[in-house]
């Protein structure tokens, strides 16, 4: 019974071996996928004419962590589902090599020339948990506060 439950680990241990870099290349593959798809859609947004008189539309800046120093590239695809709901779209990178995406419903309240707005988004726990924003923007800049858990600092952009 030993020599088997010891051949049987040696096999796994085998198998683990070329399983865990093709696992790795499957995980980046999906994840480089994701980047495909928001360079497209930035691309797109960027070639689109900037509104004047809302927030929808191509964002470029940078993130800074207050609880660490941490910062990073950030833009972001501010799209509109209602009078009330926009969806933000961000990606953001760090250490110019690690990049993250993912998109926040911002519940936005309109001013002659300025909007509020508030949200959240739970990252999963790895990146933090839930994450809430508020901020302001007009035409031509967008700043928000980001908190969670974990972290807390500003969002800082500008149209591209």
């Amino acid at each position: 019974m030993s020599f088997r439950f010891t051949s049987l680990m040696c096999h796994f241990r085998a198998l683990a071996k070329v399983v865990s870099p093709l696992v790795l290349f499957c995980v980046l593959a999906l994840l480089e996928n994701g980047c495909s798809s928001f360079n497209h859609e930035w691309r797109k947004a960027v070639a689109s004419p900037v509104p004047t008189d809302d927030i929808q539309g191509a964002w470029q800046g940078q993130w800074i962590s207050d609880a660490n120093g941490h910062n990073g590239e950030l833009r972001c695809i501010v799209a509109k589902t209602n009078d009330e709901i926009y969806l933000a779209r961000f990606h953001a990178k760090y250490a110019t090599i690690f990049s993250f995406g993912y998109t926040v419903p911002l519940k936005v309240e309109r001013s002659p020339g300025a909007f509020q707005f508030s949200g959240e988004a739970n990252l999963g726990p790895f990146a933090g948990g839930v994450y809430r924003y508020d901020g302001h923007a007009d035409a031509t800049n967008f700043f928000s506060n980001y908190s969670s858990k974990y972290d807390h600092g500003t969002f800082q952009m500008k149209r591209p």
